[in-house]
């Protein structure tokens, strides 16, 4: 069915240029928060409720444009990955800016490539205890994949911590995800087609006499998959099912996959993967630059580069709503916790190339995020 055309959102002093990522996130006082990130370099939070609806926060994080987003679970840090190969991190009650570290065997230097570094995808892990360490995941163009103990960060910029595992990919990571109901499995969609999936372990660590031992660990990072898409183009987004079951992914082509596990002998229930064509126009076919699920339903929306947003319910091969369209591509996705809030990015992704009068799909091309009230009548499965 077709949504009101009402009811979309802008929030105010939004970027200024390409948006990269959106994630909600509940900071320490218990507050949900919309976090994006950009090529103008700067890490944004905004508010949404509507009484508030104004940008909190606005920090510049000295890594060129902004890649990729993540936040803590404790709320009280944001993560982000930088073209120019670095992991930074937020501590957004004292505004202090750190640097993890680097995707580059040695710390940049001005000779360094920052295409060949950049830091396109992040991840933050979480295993079944109450210890507070922070692990966080990234990959890049680099064609590797970086695990990152965040409380070696070192508020020195000069001083950065080595990542405590890394794994060679395929090639350049695209796109990363991990599995919300087991917290420490990822999902990597890299070019030439490739599905990753890497699983992480820890161990405690015990030697002599030393009274921290119940705070040590050691961390393992094991490529247990690595196949083709079954896409026939290249992936541009991929994402877990809630209950970790499978993975969609989004290609270049207007087609979604619904991939499942089984060689992980993680249980599909007979149902089998499959795929299926979406933000076409006649004989126009756009690309899948974004998939967020619905965090209690389990059914997911995809934007495309024709500004669509729908919502579908994979497991039962079911279109449920479309949504009002943005002025320009759809660049991310992201529900809020309670699924009742979906924030959506307007912002040219390039999929024509270098443009010089900013203009989008739809017309004004300027970048925008949207948030929109959604009902649950738009996002609950449909039964056979």
């Amino acid at each position: 069915m077709a949504a009101p055309a009402s009811d979309l959102r802008c929030l105010p002093d939004g970027p200024s240029d390409g948006i990269t990522d959106l994630r909600y996130f509940t900071d320490a006082n218990d507050v949900e928060l919309l976090a994006s990130t950009s090529w103008d370099g700067s890490l944004r939070i905004h508010n949404t409720d509507k009484a508030t609806n104004k940008l909190m926060c606005q920090q510049n994080m000295d890594a060129g444009p902004l890649l990729s987003l993540s936040s803590c679970p404790s709320g009280k840090s944001l993560f982000v990955g930088g073209l120019d190969g670095s992991v930074r991190k937020l501590d957004i009650e004292k505004s202090i800016v750190s640097t993890i570290g680097y995707h580059s065997s040695e710390d940049m230097d001005t000779d360094t490539d920052m295409t060949s570094t950049a830091c396109s995808c992040l991840v933050s892990l979480s295993f079944d205890d109450e210890t507070s360490t922070t692990i966080v995941a990234s990959a890049g163009w680099d064609s590797t994949f970086y695990l990152w103990d965040v409380e070696n960060t070192n508020a020195n910029v000069d001083t950065v911590a080595k990542p405590i595992a890394t794994i060679k990919l395929p090639d350049k990571a695209f796109s990363m995800d991990v599995d919300p109901s087991r917290g420490n499995r990822i999902a990597i969609a890299t070019s030439g087609r490739r599905l990753c999936i890497i699983d992480v372990t820890r161990t405690r660590t015990i030697s002599g006499n030393d009274e921290n031992n119940d705070n040590k660990y050691t961390y393992e990072a094991k490529m247990v998959m690595d196949r083709e898409s079954s896409l026939k183009y290249q992936s541009r987004v991929c994402r877990f099912f809630p209950n970790g079951v499978g993975l969609a992914v989004g290609s270049i082509e207007g087609r979604v996959a619904v991939e499942f596990l089984n060689e992980l002998d993680v249980d599909s229930n007979g149902v089998k993967r499959y795929a299926f064509k979406c933000h076409r126009a006649e004989s126009t076919v756009y690309p899948v630059n974004a998939i967020a699920f619905h965090p209690t339903f389990g059914t997911f929306a995809t934007g495309g580069c024709d500004g669509g947003t729908v919502t579908w319910d994979g497991l039962h091969k079911k279109k449920l709503t479309i949504l009002p369209s943005v002025p320009s591509s759809v660049a991310a996705l992201a529900f809020n916790g309670k699924g009742n809030e979906l924030a959506i990015a307007s912002s040219y992704t390039f999929e024509e190339g270098e443009r010089g009068d900013g203009m989008g799909i739809g017309g004004a091309g300027k970048d925008e995020i949207y948030v929109r009230s959604m009902e649950d009548v738009e996002v609950q499965p449909k039964k056979k």
